[in-house]
């Protein structure tokens, strides 16, 4: 008879087999907090080389792309600064800058836990199979786990890898689940006047309320499709 173990202890268990994996999860809890110190201390000099053609905007997305996709940045905090910097011109090319994040963080995450599944299905075959049931429900989950406020970006591209969810229902559910934060934070950055005033509009009385009208829609989207069974 195998025993039963729930999916943290397991997790546990997967990490301490699998060092690669154990420092990418530490990296991104961890890093997004650090660039953004860096950032608060170093905004002044990246002002200074604003873009000015289409190669710059070009170049400023891929990397943009990769700050976010490999968790240097939040992308929230990158929105805001994206926002003050370049204002509305930038929108469009952040939006493609966080499609490719999200491809890279998918990338990294699948190559890192590629037999995260295989250990989950051995180790706690029960709650594989629920995993399994509620495969068909893959892109409301993904679009209420990204419009949450708590859950990091980085941090949600290592469980959609992990978990192996099609990464075309990732970019298709999960870009559309982020717009309402990047929209927030873009306004914040856009009627500030200096950078550190962009991030302290994040906690205007409007923000908070939209922020948590958000967590609960996020938590009430997740609980119901997590109910719910395959059809």
């Amino acid at each position: 008879m195998t025993k039963k173990g729930s999916f943290f202890n397991q997790f546990l268990q997967y990490l301490k087999n699998h060092p690669a994996a154990t420092i990418a999860w530490i990296w991104s809890v961890s890093f997004p907090l650090l660039g953004s110190l860096w950032l608060a201390g170093n905004y002044q000099s990246i002002l200074e080389k604003e873009p000015a053609t289409l190669l710059d905007f070009a170049l400023l997305g891929l990397l943009a792309s990769s700050i976010m996709g490999l968790a240097f940045l939040p992308t929230t905090l990158t929105a805001v600064f994206i926002g003050f910097w370049l204002g509305w011109d930038g929108f469009i090319w952040f939006i493609a800058a966080y499609s490719l994040a999200n491809v890279l963080g998918y990338a990294v995450g699948k190559y890192l836990n590629l037999d995260f599944l295989d250990f989950l299905s051995e180790k706690s075959p029960d709650f594989y199979q629920k995993l399994e049931s509620k495969k068909g429900n893959w892109g409301a989950l993904i679009f209420f786990i990204r419009i949450s406020p708590v859950i990091p970006f980085a941090i949600s591209n290592l469980l959609f890898a992990s978990l192996q969810v099609p990464l075309r229902k990732v970019l298709i559910y999960g870009i559309p689940g982020m717009l309402p934060r990047t929209i927030m934070a873009f306004l914040a950055g856009i009627v500030a006047s200096d950078f550190m005033e962009a991030k302290n509009n994040l906690q205007e009385p409007w923000q908070i309320i939209l922020l948590i009208f958000l967590l609960i829609i996020s938590i009430w989207g997740i609980w119901i499709n997590w109910k719910k069974s395959k059809s």
